[in-house]
């Protein structure tokens, strides 16, 4: 997958009057490093769906896994639009991201080793996972044993950073 270098605009009417946009390789940093993110999607009845899950940066991609019968995955296979969100919870500091795309199931092995392997190298042996049947299968003795997660990826088509400290910015990315 290629990596896409995004055009960033800032949003006069919602930024202090001195504010730049955000440079993209600072917020994909905060993309790489965050721990928490909050996936929202759209329930079958139309109602939106929120809920707190770890998730992987990867080559211009974010990766996170879900078991098959939870409310998002079951949401995911009716609507694949959804929005992931990240970044601090302080008013007068921080950047807080919202990446908007489509999720799509990714089953490829060589892949999802990949992402497994980030995983790891993110989170730890907590969250180690064996990659088979094009799903993640929890490791015996982690947070997850005995469980199976599908994997989804979601490439940003726009994303939006809101900027606190002494200015205010908001900076829209357009891939």
């Amino acid at each position: 997958m290629a990596i896409q270098t995004p055009t960033a605009e800032l949003e006069p009417q919602f930024s202090s009057p001195d504010a730049n946009p955000t440079p993209w390789p600072k917020a994909r940093e905060l993309l790489e490093k965050a721990e928490v993110y909050w996936l929202s999607t759209v329930r079958p009845d139309g109602r939106p769906h929120v809920a707190p899950l770890i998730a992987v940066w990867l080559d211009g991609v974010l990766y996170f896994c879900t078991g098959p019968g939870e409310r998002k995955a079951q949401n995911l296979v009716r609507n694949p639009h959804c929005v992931v969100t990240t970044g601090c919870n302080a008013l007068g500091q921080g950047l807080d991201l919202v990446v908007e795309g489509e999720a799509a199931r990714v089953t490829d092995e060589t892949r999802l080793q990949r992402v497994a392997d980030a995983y790891v190298s993110k989170y730890g042996d907590d969250w180690r996972f064996t990659v088979r049947d094009g799903a993640f299968h929890g490791d015996e003795g982690n947070v997850a044993e005995g469980n199976v997660a599908l994997v989804y990826e979601v490439a940003p088509t726009k994303a939006f950073g809101f900027g606190r400290s002494k200015l205010f910015s908001q900076t829209r990315w357009r891939f």
